[in-house]
């Protein structure tokens, strides 16, 4: 599936990147939070009275802080940024939250006076879902560097590469609780469990993405309105004296 202008996402741009290399620490212990569980589940003797003790002593183990990075930076990257999107909206096609910006985020989004929208648009508010998406991404490349859009967006970034690493969790270490876990009924549960962060992740990434979406918009409304009224705004007169 090649990518055009219309699937281009902020991912692409140096803040974006550098967002993600912030993250990275957050996604690691994610997975080592997981990865732990799973051993702790496996070994009955982590789960029983002196189960934190011997759940910690695990990570006496785990691999060297640098490598550890760059395999959870591998185990990210497994999925593509579509795919990622597609298992966050639950869309295959114009799955990123940009495709319906103006046709219903921004639309429910007490922050955004919808008179203001044809005016950020250059003209004509944009229907298609294609176009939605190039017309905010262009928006956005303006407000970029606000703070509060820079947050959401890195909220954004780690929620839905979680959910990409939920997702493959489900798959291989279901399959490896499926092997080394004797109980069913544990077993069971244990997929309930991953089944649960998953679902749980996802919605978290899916709200974040609207927010970016509409906080992008509303910020971009502030700036035009405080210029337009900065223009408005008579000069001030030199100040009498006597």
């Amino acid at each position: 599936m090649s990518k055009t202008d219309s699937d281009i996402s902020p991912d692409s741009i140096r803040s974006g990147k550098s967002l993600k290399d912030q993250n990275r620490w957050q996604l690691w212990i994610i997975l080592a939070t997981n990865t732990l569980f799973l051993y702790g589940i496996v070994q009955s003797n982590a789960i029983r009275a002196d189960g934190l003790r011997a759940l910690f002593a695990g990570t006496q183990n785990l691999l060297p802080v640098g490598f550890a990075l760059t395999i959870t930076a591998v185990i990210n990257g497994v999925l593509s940024i579509d795919m990622k999107n597609r298992l966050v909206f639950l869309r295959w096609t114009c799955a990123l939250p940009g495709h319906r910006a103006f046709s219903q985020y921004a639309k429910n989004d007490p922050r955004i006076e919808p008179s203001d929208l044809p005016r950020l648009c250059g003209g004509t508010v944009p229907t298609g879902a294609v176009d939605q998406n190039r017309a905010w991404y262009r928006i956005y490349k303006s407000v970029e560097n606000d703070p509060a859009v820079r947050q959401v967006h890195r909220d954004y970034l780690l929620m839905r590469d979680y959910t990409g690493i939920s997702a493959l969790l489900m798959v291989f270490y279901g399959i490896v609780g499926l092997y080394a876990i004797p109980s069913l009924r544990i077993v069971l549960l244990y997929a309930l469990i991953l089944l649960t962060q998953y679902i749980v992740v996802r919605q978290a990434a899916s709200n974040y993405g609207i927010e970016f979406v509409t906080t992008v918009l509303a910020r971009k409304g502030g700036w035009t309105k405080a210029a337009a009224n900065r223009k408005k705004k008579p000069k001030d007169t030199p100040e009498r004296l006597g």
